[in-house]
């Protein structure tokens, strides 16, 4: 897994107002924790976090930050959590955890999935049930995506996780029986049931010889007269 590199200040001030100025200087607040580690309070250039997030999952990403603190230590962290501008979408503030390299994690993979299954040549929808799978792995082992080849899926067929072949020492978190991707038959829209249109055309018969009958009588009563 590619690692990036970002560094980061020392923050003095903390609270609401000397964060607006940092972000109006191009920086964002930003807070460094971890087990076993000293806190920190940061800030970071935007620019430079913006080019890391253009390359990858932020969430994915191993960031090597150096802390720009006298010593310039260099920490190996993930994105914990970024807080963002419900309207604009402007970085607001970031978590970064320090993780122990020689320390498994867990973090979420995407499912990418390659080919074109035989249900969906005659008809299918290919149906991603699950578009992100968690799994434990160390740092450096993170892949970037799992991919799945669904060719051979025909209609009403399924991928379970227990079926997907994880490079390294990456294994699945929870119980593997579950669908990830299947291939589904596709909506037969019901035609709208006819009016009974004969049952009407009766009644109207009906009413037709009624009428009919009742002039032949009325002609009789004009003979005899």
């Amino acid at each position: 897994m590619e690692q990036f590199e970002l560094t980061a200040n020392i923050r003095k001030t903390t609270g609401n107002s000397p964060a607006r100025v940092l972000r109006s200087e191009g920086k964002l607040p930003a807070v460094l924790y971890g087990r076993g580690t000293e806190t920190f309070i940061l800030s970071i250039n935007t620019i430079d976090l913006e080019q890391i997030f253009k390359k990858g999952n932020p969430y994915q990403v191993l960031i090597n930050l150096t802390v720009e603190d006298g010593k310039n230590t260099i920490k190996p962290v993930m994105i914990k959590e970024l807080q963002t501008h419900p309207l604009t979408q402007d970085f607001l503030h970031i978590d970064f955890y320090e993780i122990d390299m020689k320390r498994k994690i867990t973090t979420s993979i995407p499912v990418v999935t390659t080919g074109i299954a035989k249900g969906v040549e005659i008809g299918g929808i290919l149906q991603i049930v699950r578009r992100e799978l968690e799994v434990l792995c160390l740092p450096t082992e993170i892949p970037e995506r799992i991919v799945i080849d669904v060719t051979e899926l025909d209609m009403g067929d399924s991928i379970h996780a227990q079926e997907i072949q994880l490079e390294g020492d990456v294994v699945f978190l929870e119980d593997t029986n579950f669908t990830v991707v299947t291939v589904l038959a596709p909506k037969i829209e019901e035609e709208p049931e006819e009016e009974e249109e004969e049952v009407e055309g009766e009644e109207g018969e009906e009413g037709v010889e009624g009428e009919e009958g009742a002039a032949e009588e009325e002609a009789e009563g004009d003979k005899k007269e």
